[in-house]
């Protein structure tokens, strides 16, 4: 059990990583890079993160903001 939580972990602070943000996420919201226009996530998000923004080509908006997103 103790294995899956550090992984799980592991895994939540990579895909927060800043390091990892595609070029165009020149926005930085409380040290995570956004693409411009996250104000609205439904028209500028959604080809990367998902439909629901629970992830695509890119992570699930969730694992950085909660269910706010």
């Amino acid at each position: 059990m103790l294995r899956l939580l550090v992984i799980g972990l592991v895994a939540l602070f990579a895909a927060c990583d800043t390091s990892n943000a595609p070029a165009d996420h020149t926005v930085n919201e409380n040290g995570v890079f956004h693409k411009p226009g996250l104000q609205n996530p439904t028209v500028n998000c959604t080809e990367c993160h998902g439909a629901s923004l629970q992830g695509g080509r890119g992570p699930s908006c969730t694992s950085c903001h909660g269910v706010k997103w």
